[in-house]
């Protein structure tokens, strides 16, 4: 009788188990967007192509692990929550006419979740412009 009943008892947990529960999967959230100020937000503001630069970019909200997307992502050096920089190499700028206006912006890139979800997407800034030259 107590074997009947063990069979029994470990088949229902077995049955428990294996019926397709699953936890609850907690959402992607929004992650924090930078912002790049609009009067001074990028130093220098301008440069002549095909010359590497050395780009100051001042704003608010930059991760320690923020990217400046300037003709392609470029990698920083984090000062601050309020201030990254990036050297933009020449072939960036390579072949570009006088007046040519990039777009900059700086992304925080998302967080992982954990075993239930979560974690942040990508955020990026609004944009400034960088003028050639």
């Amino acid at each position: 009788m107590k074997t009947l009943a063990t069979l029994l008892l470990t088949g229902l947990i077995a049955l428990g188990l294996g019926c397709g529960y699953s936890h609850s999967m907690t959402p992607t959230m929004a992650g924090t967007a930078p912002t790049i100020n609009a009067n001074d937000g990028l130093s220098p503001a301008s440069g002549p192509a095909g010359t590497a630069v050395k780009l100051t970019v001042n704003g608010t909200l930059f991760a320690s692990n923020a990217v400046v997307n300037f003709s392609g992502k470029q990698p920083t050096q984090w000062m601050s929550a309020n201030q990254v920089v990036a050297m933009i190499p020449a072939s960036a700028t390579m072949g570009m006419a006088s007046g040519t206006m990039v777009q900059v912006t700086v992304t925080n890139p998302g967080m992982a979740g954990g075993i239930y979800g979560g974690g942040t997407s990508p955020a990026t800034s609004n944009s400034v412009s960088f003028t050639i030259n």
